[in-house]
């Protein structure tokens, strides 16, 4: 599969032959990382996948669940509209944790995607489909989604490059919301160039988007450098949580940043047991609300055999959303109820802002913090944890999203086959020091 850099070159009949050559590949592969017959959107411009819970318009759209089923999208999300002038197009749907709620893309309507490192472990989620398909070599890159890890996450587990970009960075207008003050639209794709490609042409201001942050892009790509040298934050403390392999990596990683010339410091973070708990209060509770729509009256999937409206909606809902959907739901709705509203969602905003605090304060004499993506490689299918202790694999991810801060996952290291990522974290609207030095990194393990 060519990398996106080197598919721009091509021409129009090189574009056809390549999409040719990739729905075969579609057709032949076993991953279910696409879903539904694969749609392309403009046969001249280069193919994208696209998470199934992205508006693009004449298109379903699902979010991986049956209460949706049959929806069809009425008009393009501004990230595909922003594609599309960029010489790219929506190229297939890709699977996805039901409503972007997991760590597996095993909850979804359209049964489980597999990891194309080991078919026996889970290609990580919610953006389970759209890494397994980058990673597999049946797509070029893809959009993803992430709320609290599910680009970076996935793309670690695959081996792929995911970029969640700074909260208002990327349009959420056309995003099916999960948590809206949380969700941000990204890349996931083969190296960090063909990122910096990808983020440039999704990201800008949107009017549409009333939390779109109104500053002027620059192009990424054209401006990247991997050879500036930084000054970069490694938390130490976090590694309690991580498994061996994934402890060896980090070091392995902050020695070659080192010998690339880079300063490294120590510092400290507040308890990750409080992000945590932050994190799953507010989402829940968001995503309680934001849900309430999937009620079969307007969208998708309708119970049969209704006697009233009560029913219309309780039939419906116990039909249509999975068990982890239903457990989100219940659990915001109980943080957003009288007499618990106080005790749980205002002082998990509280925390938030802690957590915000912390981060800015140690990239205040830093350019970047480098930290694991996940405490442990890829797990099998049989190993999915309880939830309690499914929520606990966002450990290092979650934090970011509370902050709305840019953070890129890349590959740095293997155990037996099992690619290994670290991620960067940057202050807000540094994606081009995140992707410079992630450049640096790529190249010098290469």
């Amino acid at each position: 599969m060519p990398t996106l850099q080197d598919a721009l070159k091509l021409d129009i009949d090189g574009i056809k032959a390549l999409k040719n050559t990739l729905k075969e590949k579609i057709k032949a592969s076993s991953l279910n990382a696409y879903i539904g017959e694969v749609q392309d959107y403009d046969n001249a411009l280069l193919p994208i996948a696209i998470k199934d819970n992205i508006n693009v318009k004449g298109w379903e759209i699902t979010c991986g669940s049956n209460i949706l089923q049959g929806y069809i999208a009425p008009y393009n999300a501004t990230a595909i509209e922003n594609l599309l002038k960029s010489s790219f197009a929506p190229f297939g749907r890709t699977n996805m944790d039901e409503f972007a709620m997991g760590s597996t893309t095993a909850s979804s309507f359209y049964g489980r995607t597999l990891n194309p490192k080991n078919l026996n472990k889970v290609p990580g989620g919610s953006s389970g489909g759209s890494a397994a398909a980058v990673a597999g070599g049946i797509a070029l890159a893809a959009l993803g989604s992430d709320t609290g890890g599910s680009i970076r996450q996935p793309a670690s587990f695959c081996g792929c490059v995911g970029l969640k970009p700074t909260y208002g960075r990327v349009s959420r207008y056309g995003l099916v919301a999960y948590s809206s003050s949380l969700d941000q639209i990204g890349p996931i794709t083969q190296n960090v160039t063909d990122c910096a490609i990808l983020y440039d042409a999704i990201a800008g201001y949107d009017k549409m988007d009333s939390t779109s942050a109104n500053i002027e892009s620059q192009s990424t790509f054209k401006n990247l450098n991997p050879n500036t040298q930084m000054t970069i934050a490694i938390l130490p403390e976090l590694l309690k949580d991580a498994d061996a392999n994934v402890q060896n990596a980090y070091q392995k990683t902050i020695d070659i940043l080192s010998k690339n010339g880079h300063r490294i410091v120590e510092k400290e973070m507040l308890d990750t047991s409080y992000i945590i708990s932050a994190y799953y209060v507010i989402c829940t509770a968001e995503a309680s609300s934001n849900l309430a729509r999937f009620d079969g009256v307007r969208y998708g999937n309708r119970a049969k055999d209704i006697g009233n409206l009560k029913e219309l909606y309780l039939k419906t809902r116990s039909q249509g959303f999975g068990d982890e959907v239903k457990r989100r739901i219940l659990l915001g709705s109980f943080v957003l109820s009288s007499g618990y509203y106080d005790a749980y969602y205002i002082k998990a905003q509280k925390v938030r802002t802690l957590i915000a605090r912390q981060y800015n304060m140690i990239l205040q004499d830093c350019d970047a913090i480098l930290s694991p993506v996940a405490p442990s490689v890829a797990f099998g299918f049989e190993d999915c944890k309880t939830p309690l202790q499914m929520y606990l694999e966002d450990i290092y991810t979650i934090g970011i999203n509370l902050a709305g801060l840019p953070a890129l996952s890349l590959p740095v290291d293997e155990d037996e086959g099992l690619p290994i990522g670290m991620q960067l974290i940057g202050k807000a609207f540094s994606e081009q020091t995140l992707l410079d030095l992630a450049l640096n990194l790529e190249n010098t393990l290469k």
